[in-house]
């Protein structure tokens, strides 16, 4: 029996001076755990001056999760938080009934040139919990485990027998794992969903190898060993099987239709809140299907 239930390959899209790498939602499967959104993106080195603009735009329903290997991003939302984003550290935004941000890089990075790599996931927030008061959370002080050749960073959740004190609406777990030539590190059973995803190096699950950006969903019960022969960097993803459907379109992700149909009409009629400091621009709401997420 394979340990790996199924390989799912994101589509790729070229923004010009960066990759973006969309592996869910996908026609083959919309989540893992609570995560319904998965974005890998980078390495890249942008020009001088030059950076990256994600105008303010909301979100509903969903938490977002940021996590960067290299770089730094500006984050403002509608609460009035503002937080430079950089590596070690976890952005968790919680939008609940309505949230809007906006993501950019900071000034001194677009002096230096900025350099964009990491990766950007939405969780769908749990049936009852869906309208909860929007939230942020920035974490630096997350749980690291090392073993010799092998070491992870708990992002959310509990693994290894530490968790971090990252907030979780529903049983998630998520870690940066990194394992030097010769690594290895368990992978227990810990989840009703769990995949793995390789954002650089070479590396096997129980000798099956990953590819490269590819999400592969793990076995559910079993216990397995993640190991590299020359170095690697792996992302653990997943948490508790959700039993009612999501719906996603644009940026909004509900259990209803209809809610999703309200924030359309709310963000049309400018009923959402201002992101403080970044009031001047905002990305409309798309015409007919978005083209920014591809959905089951």
């Amino acid at each position: 029996m394979s340990q790996i239930d199924q390989v799912l390959t994101p589509t790729t899209h070229d923004l010009g001076q960066f990759q973006v790498r969309r592996v869910l939602p996908a026609k083959a499967r919309s989540m893992v755990g609570p995560f319904i959104f998965v974005d890998q993106f980078g390495p890249a080195q942008l020009d001088l001056g030059g950076g990256m603009d994600v105008r303010p735009h909301p979100h509903i329903n969903l938490a977002t999760v940021t996590w960067l290997f290299e770089g730094a991003i500006d984050h403002r939302d509608s609460l009035g938080t503002f937080s430079t984003i950089r590596p070690g550290q976890v952005n968790l935004m919680t939008a609940g009934r309505g949230i809007v941000h906006s993501e950019r890089s900071p000034a001194e990075e677009r002096r230096a040139g900025p350099k964009l790599y990491g990766m950007q996931t939405w969780l769908a927030l749990p049936d009852g919990r869906e309208e909860i008061d929007p939230a942020f959370e920035a974490v630096k002080n997350l749980p690291i485990v090392e073993d010799g050749r092998a070491k992870a960073i708990v992002i959310m959740g509990e693994l290894w027998g530490e968790r971090a004190p990252t907030t979780t609406h529903a049983h998630t777990i998520y870690a940066e794992i990194m394992l030097g030539a010769g690594g290895a590190i368990p992978l227990e059973e810990d989840a009703d969903e769990r995949a793995v995803m390789l954002v650089g190096g070479e590396a096997s699950v129980d000798g099956h190898p990953l590819r490269l950006y590819e999400l592969a969903v793990l076995q559910p019960g079993r216990d397995m060993t993640l190991e590299s022969r020359t170095g690697a960097r792996v992302m653990l993803l997943g948490g508790e099987a959700f039993t009612s459907e999501r719906h996603a379109w644009w940026n909004f992700v509900s259990s209803s239709r209809e809610r999703i149909n309200q924030a359309k009409s709310d963000w049309r009629a400018g009923r959402f809140p201002v992101v403080p400091g970044d009031e001047e621009e905002h990305i409309p709401l798309p015409q007919g299907t978005p083209k920014t997420v591809t959905y089951p």
